[in-house]
């Protein structure tokens, strides 16, 4: 369909800077007139070239050049974002092996539950952020398509082979099957994924706030020398860090709904999508971006205070181990019902007198304690080593080593 000496006049033309580099405002100008920014741009090339011009844009829709272009450059942004990721997990890695068996409390509704460890924490962050890495990795896969298959992707002025030709050239797939547009569900699963990856960020950011409130004070970020913290109060660290990730997880969050949004097009495409797509395409890759290195460097630097983790954990006076107990009695043939009863019941009297009182030695005097299990037993149901004689289990398992 065009000759082959026509095509390489324009190649040549791009080789020798005819029409290259492009002029944006010169086409800025033309799409003042046009309201269409792919004719501007056919129209500015137009003018530096002969009669092989009209071979340009020959069979194509302006979508077979914007969706394409668009699908490279979200692949590309899949890129930095996948290695943003690896530099997450590799330090998450890092700071988890330093702090495997640094015990700390666990807590469930923000109250003390069992003991864990730091590391284990950390582990758990770096499970779901190679959860993440592989969910990145198939919105990458899944966005990769190319179509150039024209004005409503029946490639009725344009053979396939185009289509076929310019995707192996751009590392893409041909679409298999578009409309005058790739299809949006495509695009909604990148940037539902971007979305889930926000929440993870934010999921690790607010454990970090909450154990660098003042009363926890179990880890805490990076306080530079020369840093301040508020301009009324010198004593102030404030979790600015992540409390910055919180909020920049919502602005990545935000776009996945006008992502959803945009897959139900009339017909075989309507406009409605492009508006939504030119700002939360920049935005949402760029903000994540920065959220996943911001977040790097803070585990990178994170201060841990093992020693208040384990005043924190003492503090109660062994609520802790109560499970521990509870199981010993039910061993000892003691219903479960009852077991908790007897158990709850001291609990309480530790609980209320803020860890004053000590579970172990209410529970020594208690005789319907005592008459199901010795105090030999009782003491060993209070051992901290109990609870993390599994860690080995849990890094092989997302490490690959222990």
């Amino acid at each position: 369909m065009i000759p082959a000496d026509e095509a390489r006049k324009i190649v040549e033309a791009h080789a020798r800077g005819i029409i290259n580099p492009v002029d944006v405002p010169a086409i800025d100008a033309i799409e003042a007139v046009t309201k269409h920014d792919v004719i501007a741009f056919l129209t500015w090339i137009g003018e530096r070239l002969g009669p092989e011009k009209r071979y340009l844009h020959q069979g194509m829709t302006s979508s077979d050049v914007l969706d394409t272009a668009l699908s490279v450059q979200l692949t590309q942004a899949a890129d930095i974002l996948l290695a943003d990721l690896d530099q997450l997990l590799a330090v998450l890695e890092r700071r988890a092996f330093e702090h495997k068996l640094t015990p700390t409390i666990g807590r469930s509704h923000g109250i003390h539950a069992e003991p864990v460890t730091f590391g284990l924490k950390l582990a758990q962050a770096h499970a779901e952020f190679a959860r993440n890495r592989d969910r990145v990795a198939r919105a990458r896969e899944e966005i990769a398509t190319c179509a150039i298959s024209g004005a409503v992707g029946t490639f009725a002025n344009i053979d396939p082979r185009v289509e076929e030709h310019v995707a192996e050239k751009l590392g893409l797939r041909p679409e298999p099957a578009s409309t005058q547009v790739i299809p949006r569900d495509r695009h909604a699963m990148f940037f539902a994924t971007l979305g889930v990856i926000a929440s993870s960020i934010e999921r690790l950011a607010t454990e970090i706030r909450h154990l660098q409130r003042t009363e926890v004070l179990e880890a805490e970020e990076y306080f530079a020398p020369g840093q301040k913290g508020s301009s009324a109060m010198p004593h102030k660290r404030n979790p600015v860090l992540t409390e910055n990730l919180t909020g920049l997880a919502r602005v990545v969050r935000s776009a996945v709904t006008p992502a959803l949004e945009n897959v139900a097009l009339w017909h075989e495409r309507d406009i409605s999508h492009s508006s939504v797509e030119r700002y939360i395409g920049p935005d949402a890759t760029i903000t994540l971006d920065f959220a996943l290195a911001r977040l790097t460097g803070v585990i990178d630097k994170l201060l841990v205070y093992p020693e208040r983790m384990q005043r924190n954990m003492d503090r109660m006076g062994g609520l802790i181990h109560s499970q521990r107990v509870l199981l010993a009695l039910t061993q000892a043939g003691l219903s479960r019902e009852d077991s908790y009863a007897l158990v709850q019941r001291n609990a309480m009297k530790v609980w209320q007198s803020d860890g004053a009182l000590s579970l172990l030695d209410l529970l020594k005097a208690d005789p319907e304690v005592t008459a199901a299990i010795p105090a030999e037993q009782l003491e060993q149901s209070f051992d901290l080593g109990y609870h993390l004689r599994q860690i080995d289990t849990i890094f092989t398992r997302v490490f690959g080593r222990a």
